[in-house]
């Protein structure tokens, strides 16, 4: 079973890529103490959501790829939360100084990407040996979840078989899921299923909507086997965004958001992020809502209308 986070993370680095011939600014916030500095921003107050930007969404006002130094900026900006699609493949070290950072500020770090291979069946099937290997990576996944503080890893289940029917497909992966949770309870990581939308991004992949991952997650009956609600996927895939929030919430342990059409920041699109956000903060939502998604503006001037739009839709 081939392994990788490549396709996975394509969409960060191409949202990412026309920062880097922007001229940067000066790194900033070197000399944060502790929580709980006075912002350097104005309206820079915490949010009342955990926001969670990716490791380099604001390049051009940090001046640096290093992580650090984006933890600082964000959480000078704001937010309390970051994610990072690519940990498990950053150095052991590298993970250990993320971690150190986010308890310093006592920030926490949305889902990581443990496993999502769009091009391969895989939780779909019975098969001894592809088993033995999602089991060793789970237990890899435990290890980057020690070093780096983080509570949720995220797994996209791989393409459906053509040649199985589909009770029986989602009946492995039920099965394969459960070998997981094994692993991942012990431990007090919480895995989070990712459906995605077929129609645009996806085609071809097991899991497509939250009303499945619902089903699998209940089958599973495991506090380690959970749902992450992207509701830029779900607002393509089944709309009725809401409700089926309100419907699937006892399974859901993370959120990723981005606006449609376009995949971009919040107000750039058809999605009422004010009104989901607000529904969220109502029902004591307190995990990560990861910001997955592009930036509509070049620059600086996109990067700071991202953290406006964020304002504008926390403002309830």
């Amino acid at each position: 079973m081939k392994v990788t986070n490549e396709d996975r993370r394509s969409f960060l680095r191409k949202a990412g890529a026309a920062a880097l011939a922007a001229v940067a600014a000066p790194t900033l916030l070197k000399g944060v103490e502790q929580p709980g500095v006075s912002p350097v921003y104005p309206g820079s107050d915490p949010f009342k959501m955990k926001y969670a930007p990716y490791f380099g969404m604001f390049r051009n006002s940090v001046g640096s790829d290093d992580p650090i130094d984006h933890i600082r900026f964000c959480y000078e900006r704001g937010f309390r939360a970051v994610f990072d699609n690519g940990l498990m493949d950053r150095p052991v070290e590298e993970q250990e100084r993320i971690g150190a950072e986010l308890s310093r500020l006592g920030m926490d770090l949305g889902p990581f990407v443990l496993y999502a291979d769009f091009g391969v069946t895989s939780f779909v099937l019975r098969d001894p040996e592809i088993r033995q290997q999602i089991i060793d990576l789970m237990k890899k996944g435990v290890e980057t979840a020690k070093r780096t503080q983080a509570k949720w890893a995220l797994v996209v289940p791989g393409r459906y078989d053509e040649r199985l029917e589909r009770d029986y497909q989602t009946a492995n992966v039920i099965e394969n899921l459960r070998y997981c949770a094994e692993i991942l309870e012990p431990a007090g990581l919480t895995m989070v299923l990712e459906p995605l939308n077929t129609i645009h991004d996806h085609p071809g992949l097991f899991l497509t909507g939250i009303p499945q991952a619902y089903q699998i997650c209940r089958a599973v009956n495991s506090p380690s086997v959970k749902i992450v609600n992207d509701i830029y996927h779900q607002q393509i895939t089944e709309g009725n965004l809401i409700p089926n929030i309100e419907a699937a919430y006892s399974e859901i342990a993370a959120f990723h958001c981005g606006d449609n059409p376009g995949r971009k920041e919040p107000t750039t699109g058809e999605i009422n992020y004010r009104n989901v956000f607000r529904f969220l903060y109502e029902k004591g939502y307190i995990g990560t809502i990861c910001m997955e998604h592009g930036i509509s503006l070049p620059g600086q001037e996109g990067e700071e209308r991202v953290i406006a739009a964020y304002r504008e839709c926390d403002a309830y």
